[in-house]
Protein backbone atom coordinates (compact mmCIF):
# COMPACT_ATOMS: atom_id res chain seq x y z
CA UNK A 1 0.00 0.00 0.00
CA UNK A 2 1.68 3.43 -1.00
CA UNK A 3 1.55 5.33 1.89
CA UNK A 4 -0.17 8.87 1.95
CA UNK A 5 1.63 12.34 1.00
CA UNK A 6 2.67 14.44 3.73
CA UNK A 7 0.33 17.31 1.98
CA UNK A 8 -2.03 14.95 1.54
CA UNK A 9 -1.78 13.64 5.74
CA UNK A 10 -1.55 17.41 6.75
CA UNK A 11 -5.04 18.43 4.94
CA UNK A 12 -6.76 15.95 6.37
CA UNK A 13 -5.48 17.39 9.77
CA UNK A 14 -6.77 20.48 8.58
CA UNK A 15 -10.28 18.80 7.27
CA UNK A 16 -11.14 17.41 11.14
CA UNK A 17 -13.02 18.58 13.72
CA UNK A 18 -10.90 18.40 16.67
CA UNK A 19 -7.92 20.30 17.12
CA UNK A 20 -4.45 19.47 16.39
CA UNK A 21 -1.21 20.24 18.11
CA UNK A 22 1.85 21.39 16.17
CA UNK A 23 5.26 21.40 18.26
CA UNK A 24 7.91 23.80 17.00
CA UNK A 25 11.43 22.35 16.62
CA UNK A 26 14.64 23.49 14.87
CA UNK A 27 15.98 20.23 14.00
CA UNK A 28 15.80 16.87 13.16
CA UNK A 29 16.45 15.06 16.64
CA UNK A 30 13.94 17.19 18.17
CA UNK A 31 11.24 16.41 15.45
CA UNK A 32 12.28 12.51 15.91
CA UNK A 33 11.38 12.91 19.81
CA UNK A 34 8.07 15.03 18.60
CA UNK A 35 7.35 11.44 16.13
CA UNK A 36 8.33 8.98 18.68
CA UNK A 37 5.70 10.80 21.37
CA UNK A 38 2.82 10.14 18.67
CA UNK A 39 2.11 13.62 17.49
CA UNK A 40 0.82 13.73 14.18
CA UNK A 41 2.15 17.24 12.80
CA UNK A 42 5.66 19.06 13.02
CA UNK A 43 6.69 22.36 12.80
CA UNK A 44 9.49 24.05 11.75
CA UNK A 45 9.56 27.31 13.66
CA UNK A 46 12.19 30.36 12.30
CA UNK A 47 12.91 31.06 16.51
CA UNK A 48 13.82 27.35 16.36
CA UNK A 49 15.61 26.67 13.83
CA UNK A 50 17.75 29.69 14.02
CA UNK A 51 18.71 29.04 17.38
CA UNK A 52 19.77 25.30 16.73
CA UNK A 53 21.23 26.09 12.85
CA UNK A 54 23.02 29.18 13.41
CA UNK A 55 22.90 29.84 17.38
CA UNK A 56 21.77 33.63 16.70
CA UNK A 57 18.32 35.16 17.57
CA UNK A 58 15.13 35.12 15.21
CA UNK A 59 16.89 38.49 13.62
CA UNK A 60 16.08 37.64 10.19
CA UNK A 61 19.41 36.24 9.49
CA UNK A 62 18.13 32.74 8.43
CA UNK A 63 18.57 32.22 4.89
CA UNK A 64 16.24 30.36 1.98
CA UNK A 65 18.25 27.97 1.85
CA UNK A 66 19.43 27.15 5.43
CA UNK A 67 15.49 27.26 6.22
CA UNK A 68 14.41 25.28 3.87
CA UNK A 69 17.32 22.33 3.63
CA UNK A 70 16.43 22.40 7.53
CA UNK A 71 12.72 21.63 7.32
CA UNK A 72 13.70 19.10 4.09
CA UNK A 73 16.02 17.43 6.71
CA UNK A 74 13.01 17.40 9.56
CA UNK A 75 10.65 16.35 7.35
CA UNK A 76 12.64 13.39 6.16
CA UNK A 77 13.87 12.39 9.81
CA UNK A 78 10.37 12.44 11.54
CA UNK A 79 8.61 11.43 8.93
CA UNK A 80 5.71 13.49 9.75
CA UNK A 81 3.88 16.53 7.96
CA UNK A 82 5.95 19.59 8.16
CA UNK A 83 4.19 22.73 8.84
CA UNK A 84 7.70 25.15 7.61
CA UNK A 85 7.58 28.86 8.73
CA UNK A 86 9.43 31.04 5.76
CA UNK A 87 9.53 33.99 7.48
CA UNK A 88 8.58 36.58 4.54
CA UNK A 89 9.18 34.65 1.81
CA UNK A 90 12.49 36.41 1.79
CA UNK A 91 11.85 39.52 -0.44
CA UNK A 92 9.48 40.28 -3.09
CA UNK A 93 6.42 38.18 -5.13
CA UNK A 94 8.88 36.79 -7.41
CA UNK A 95 11.20 35.47 -4.06
CA UNK A 96 8.04 33.83 -2.71
CA UNK A 97 7.52 31.55 -5.94
CA UNK A 98 11.21 30.38 -5.54
CA UNK A 99 10.60 30.01 -1.76
CA UNK A 100 7.66 27.59 -2.05
CA UNK A 101 9.38 25.48 -5.00
CA UNK A 102 12.40 24.85 -2.65
CA UNK A 103 10.05 24.34 0.51
CA UNK A 104 8.21 22.31 -1.66
CA UNK A 105 11.11 20.25 -3.63
CA UNK A 106 12.10 19.38 0.25
CA UNK A 107 8.89 17.39 0.55
CA UNK A 108 7.41 19.73 3.44
CA UNK A 109 3.41 20.13 3.48
CA UNK A 110 2.75 23.21 4.44
CA UNK A 111 4.69 26.84 3.88
CA UNK A 112 3.87 30.36 6.71
CA UNK A 113 4.62 33.06 4.65
CA UNK A 114 3.77 36.46 6.61
CA UNK A 115 2.99 39.88 6.57
CA UNK A 116 5.97 41.76 8.23
CA UNK A 117 8.91 43.73 6.40
CA UNK A 118 11.95 42.51 5.25
CA UNK A 119 14.08 41.63 6.98
CA UNK A 120 11.05 40.61 9.87
CA UNK A 121 10.78 40.62 14.03
CA UNK A 122 10.35 37.39 15.56
CA UNK A 123 6.89 37.48 17.15
CA UNK A 124 8.11 38.45 20.80
CA UNK A 125 10.13 41.24 19.98
CA UNK A 126 9.26 44.80 19.96
CA UNK A 127 9.63 47.20 16.43
CA UNK A 128 8.15 44.72 13.90
CA UNK A 129 6.51 46.92 10.90
CA UNK A 130 3.77 45.11 8.26
CA UNK A 131 3.99 45.80 4.58
CA UNK A 132 0.77 46.35 2.78
CA UNK A 133 -2.54 44.47 2.84
CA UNK A 134 -2.18 44.53 -0.79
CA UNK A 135 1.27 43.78 -1.11
CA UNK A 136 0.94 40.81 0.61
CA UNK A 137 -2.00 39.73 -1.33
CA UNK A 138 0.51 39.72 -4.61
CA UNK A 139 2.84 37.72 -2.31
CA UNK A 140 0.33 34.96 -1.43
CA UNK A 141 -1.08 34.99 -5.43
CA UNK A 142 2.57 34.10 -6.08
CA UNK A 143 2.95 31.15 -3.45
CA UNK A 144 -0.29 29.62 -4.87
CA UNK A 145 0.60 29.81 -8.46
CA UNK A 146 4.42 28.77 -7.71
CA UNK A 147 2.92 25.00 -6.00
CA UNK A 148 2.92 21.86 -8.29
CA UNK A 149 0.96 19.91 -5.67
CA UNK A 150 -2.59 21.30 -5.27
CA UNK A 151 -2.52 19.67 -1.46
CA UNK A 152 0.74 21.79 -0.67
CA UNK A 153 -0.88 24.53 2.06
CA UNK A 154 -0.05 27.92 1.95
CA UNK A 155 -0.45 29.32 5.22
CA UNK A 156 -1.13 33.15 5.82
CA UNK A 157 0.29 34.87 8.62
CA UNK A 158 -0.77 38.71 9.58
CA UNK A 159 1.29 40.48 12.48
CA UNK A 160 -0.95 43.66 11.25
CA UNK A 161 -2.31 43.15 15.21
CA UNK A 162 0.49 44.44 17.72
CA UNK A 163 0.85 47.22 14.84
CA UNK A 164 -2.47 48.61 13.84
CA UNK A 165 -5.22 46.66 15.57
CA UNK A 166 -7.71 43.75 16.30
CA UNK A 167 -9.60 45.34 13.30
CA UNK A 168 -7.01 45.74 10.62
CA UNK A 169 -5.44 42.17 11.61
CA UNK A 170 -9.15 40.66 10.73
CA UNK A 171 -9.68 42.58 7.63
CA UNK A 172 -6.62 41.36 6.31
CA UNK A 173 -7.32 37.69 7.63
CA UNK A 174 -10.32 37.98 5.56
CA UNK A 175 -8.43 39.47 2.58
CA UNK A 176 -5.78 36.54 2.73
CA UNK A 177 -8.32 34.35 2.99
CA UNK A 178 -10.48 35.59 0.15
CA UNK A 179 -7.32 35.60 -2.19
CA UNK A 180 -7.16 31.52 -1.17
CA UNK A 181 -4.68 30.85 1.49
CA UNK A 182 -5.45 27.50 3.03
CA UNK A 183 -4.43 28.01 6.87
CA UNK A 184 -4.47 32.16 8.64
CA UNK A 185 -2.65 32.83 11.29
CA UNK A 186 -3.45 36.25 13.02
CA UNK A 187 -0.59 36.40 15.53
CA UNK A 188 -0.67 38.09 18.99
CA UNK A 189 -4.28 37.96 20.43
CA UNK A 190 -3.26 39.47 23.68
CA UNK A 191 -6.92 38.86 25.10
CA UNK A 192 -9.08 36.03 25.05
CA UNK A 193 -11.99 38.39 23.61
CA UNK A 194 -9.29 38.85 20.80
CA UNK A 195 -9.18 35.64 20.53
CA UNK A 196 -12.94 34.59 20.33
CA UNK A 197 -12.77 37.88 17.66
CA UNK A 198 -10.27 35.84 15.39
CA UNK A 199 -11.90 32.21 15.98
CA UNK A 200 -15.05 33.98 14.07
CA UNK A 201 -13.22 35.89 11.54
CA UNK A 202 -12.76 33.40 8.50
CA UNK A 203 -14.06 30.00 7.70
CA UNK A 204 -10.58 28.33 6.84
CA UNK A 205 -8.41 26.76 9.47
CA UNK A 206 -6.78 29.38 11.94
CA UNK A 207 -3.02 28.68 14.09
CA UNK A 208 -3.62 29.83 17.62
CA UNK A 209 0.64 30.11 19.09
CA UNK A 210 1.52 30.69 22.53
CA UNK A 211 4.89 32.45 23.06
CA UNK A 212 6.48 32.22 26.23
CA UNK A 213 6.69 36.31 26.26
CA UNK A 214 3.12 35.73 27.79
CA UNK A 215 1.85 38.76 25.74
CA UNK A 216 -0.70 35.68 24.18
CA UNK A 217 -3.20 34.37 26.39
CA UNK A 218 -1.85 31.03 27.08
CA UNK A 219 -4.75 28.85 27.06
CA UNK A 220 -4.96 24.97 26.55
CA UNK A 221 -5.91 22.94 23.09
CA UNK A 222 -9.79 22.21 24.00
CA UNK A 223 -10.21 25.50 24.35
CA UNK A 224 -8.56 26.73 21.16
CA UNK A 225 -10.49 24.11 19.75
CA UNK A 226 -13.81 25.53 21.19
CA UNK A 227 -13.12 28.88 20.25
CA UNK A 228 -12.45 27.95 16.51
CA UNK A 229 -8.54 27.00 15.88
CA UNK A 230 -7.95 23.99 14.37
CA UNK A 231 -3.86 23.80 15.25
CA UNK A 232 -2.44 24.90 18.49
CA UNK A 233 1.36 25.54 18.45
CA UNK A 234 3.67 26.81 20.77
CA UNK A 235 6.75 28.90 19.36
CA UNK A 236 9.81 27.34 21.04
CA UNK A 237 8.93 25.53 24.08
CA UNK A 238 10.52 22.20 23.00
CA UNK A 239 13.94 23.61 22.99
CA UNK A 240 13.33 25.67 26.20
CA UNK A 241 12.26 22.40 28.25
CA UNK A 242 15.70 21.04 26.74
CA UNK A 243 17.67 23.86 28.35
CA UNK A 244 17.30 23.30 32.50
CA UNK A 245 18.19 19.70 31.73
CA UNK A 246 21.12 20.34 30.09
CA UNK A 247 22.03 22.97 32.16
CA UNK A 248 21.97 21.35 35.02
CA UNK A 249 24.13 18.36 33.70
CA UNK A 250 27.08 20.92 32.71
CA UNK A 251 26.73 22.67 35.96
CA UNK A 252 26.99 19.45 38.27
CA UNK A 253 29.83 17.93 36.19
CA UNK A 254 31.39 20.90 36.27
CA UNK A 255 31.05 20.88 40.23
CA UNK A 256 31.62 17.57 40.88
CA UNK A 257 33.07 15.85 37.93
CA UNK A 258 31.32 12.89 39.09
CA UNK A 259 29.38 11.98 35.60
CA UNK A 260 26.99 8.79 37.47
CA UNK A 261 25.76 11.93 39.86
CA UNK A 262 25.88 14.65 36.75
CA UNK A 263 23.78 11.81 34.41
CA UNK A 264 21.37 10.14 36.78
CA UNK A 265 18.34 12.14 35.31
CA UNK A 266 19.40 11.39 31.52
CA UNK A 267 17.96 9.19 28.85
CA UNK A 268 19.46 6.17 28.48
CA UNK A 269 21.82 4.84 25.65
CA UNK A 270 18.96 2.91 24.17
CA UNK A 271 16.33 5.42 24.22
CA UNK A 272 18.69 7.74 22.23
CA UNK A 273 19.44 4.73 19.78
CA UNK A 274 16.28 3.80 19.47
CA UNK A 275 15.21 7.96 18.54
CA UNK A 276 17.99 7.18 15.78
CA UNK A 277 16.51 4.16 14.30
CA UNK A 278 19.60 2.81 15.20
CA UNK A 279 18.68 -0.86 14.63
CA UNK A 280 16.70 -0.70 11.64
CA UNK A 281 20.76 0.44 10.22
CA UNK A 282 21.85 -2.24 11.94
CA UNK A 283 19.62 -4.56 9.77
CA UNK A 284 20.53 -2.84 6.34
CA UNK A 285 24.61 -3.32 7.65
CA UNK A 286 23.54 -7.27 8.20
CA UNK A 287 21.58 -7.41 4.47
CA UNK A 288 24.45 -5.69 2.80
CA UNK A 289 27.31 -7.19 4.16
CA UNK A 290 29.39 -9.05 2.01
CA UNK A 291 30.66 -12.46 2.81
CA UNK A 292 34.47 -11.38 3.89
CA UNK A 293 32.26 -8.96 6.22
CA UNK A 294 30.21 -11.28 7.94
CA UNK A 295 33.33 -13.31 8.22
CA UNK A 296 34.92 -10.71 10.26
CA UNK A 297 32.47 -10.11 12.36
CA UNK A 298 32.45 -13.75 14.02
Amino acid sequence: MTPKKATTRFRELMARKTISILPAVGDPFSAKIVAAEGYECVMTSGNASSAMRLGIPDIGLLTLAENAENAGRVAHASGLPVFADADTGYGNPLNVRRTIMEFERQGVAAVMIEDQITPKRCAMFAGKEVISCEEMEMKLKAALDARRDDEFSIVARTDALTVHGIDEALRRAERYAAIGADVIFVEGPRTIEEAERIGRAVDVPLVYNITPSGSVPPIDAKTAEKLGFRFLSFSVYVLLAAIPGMQNFLKTMRDTGDIKQSGQNAASMKTYLDLLGFDEWKKCEEIYATGAETVKKQ
